[in-house]
């Protein structure tokens, strides 16, 4: 089987705009600066804030996931990703001070979608 690139992002989202743009810009900065061919998916699971028009202009490609729920954005990105290996990413904002926000991106888990294991280095960010 052949893949269109050897890693997606994949970033679950419901109504998410507040914080999304920025998420989409490290995923997206962490492929860059890593030199690996790679995609920024967002699984859209029925934002009505704006979300899926932020994650486009970002330069993310968006799939909408009509059934509810974190599990379901997660099972229907998988599918949809063009990437040999997929790494869950979160859009959401860690409040740290009631006056700082930090927006957070990184990977939670890896999927194999082939039983070879991924190279590590993409592994750290």
């Amino acid at each position: 089987m052949s893949y269109e690139y050897e890693l997606t992002i994949l970033m679950p989202c419901l109504n998410e705009a507040e914080t999304l743009e920025t998420c989409i810009k490290k995923a997206q900065t962490f492929l860059r600066e890593n030199n690996v061919n790679g995609e920024v998916l967002i699984a859209d699971n029925g934002s009505t804030d704006g979300s899926r028009e932020i994650a486009v202009k970002a330069g993310a490609r968006v799939v909408p996931i009509a059934q509810r729920g974190y599990g379901a954005a997660l099972i229907g990105g998988c599918e949809a990703a063009k990437g040999e290996y997929v790494i869950m990413g979160l859009s959401l904002i860690h409040i740290s001070e009631p006056t700082r926000r930090t927006p957070i991106s990184y990977a939670v888990f890896c999927l194999k979608k082939k039983k070879k294991q991924p190279p590590q280095s993409h592994l750290h960010y």
